[in-house]
């Protein structure tokens, strides 16, 4: 299983990037995908994911409403489709598998995840 997270840059607050995750011999009707965000002095933090089989998505509360996971099964692909975005929204982004569904208390437990990507660089700054 191989992860490669893409789409990072630099956007203005307000702006939007589309981030994206390419799964290597992962097929996502069995696996589970997450995006994680890690600031410069901060835990990496749980963002979204998207569970296996059904599509289920789930959203930390400060990106709802700004940020939406969606996958293409036929590409083996997660993209994180980010909006109004903000400087606290600065941090590399990763994206990470696991074979399980996710609930809702615990989707965001970095440890439940067995395979992660390299990260993708996000600064919004004007």
């Amino acid at each position: 299983v191989q992860l490669q997270a893409s789409g990072g840059g630099l956007v203005q607050p307000g702006g939007s990037l589309r981030l994206s995750c390419a799964a290597s011999g992962v097929n996502l009707d069995y696996y589970t995908i997450g995006w994680f965000r890690q600031a410069p002095g901060k835990e990496r933090e749980g963002v979204s994911c998207i569970s296996r089989n059904s599509g289920r998505t789930f959203y930390a509360g400060s990106v709802r409403g700004r940020f939406t996971i969606s996958r293409d099964t036929a590409k083996s692909t997660v993209y994180l489709q980010m909006n109004s975005l903000k400087p606290e929204d600065t941090a590399v982004y990763y994206c990470a598998a696991r074979s399980t569904s996710p609930i809702t208390s615990t989707w965001s437990r970095r440890n439940d995840y067995d395979y992660w990507g390299k990260g993708t660089q996000v600064t919004v700054s004007s």
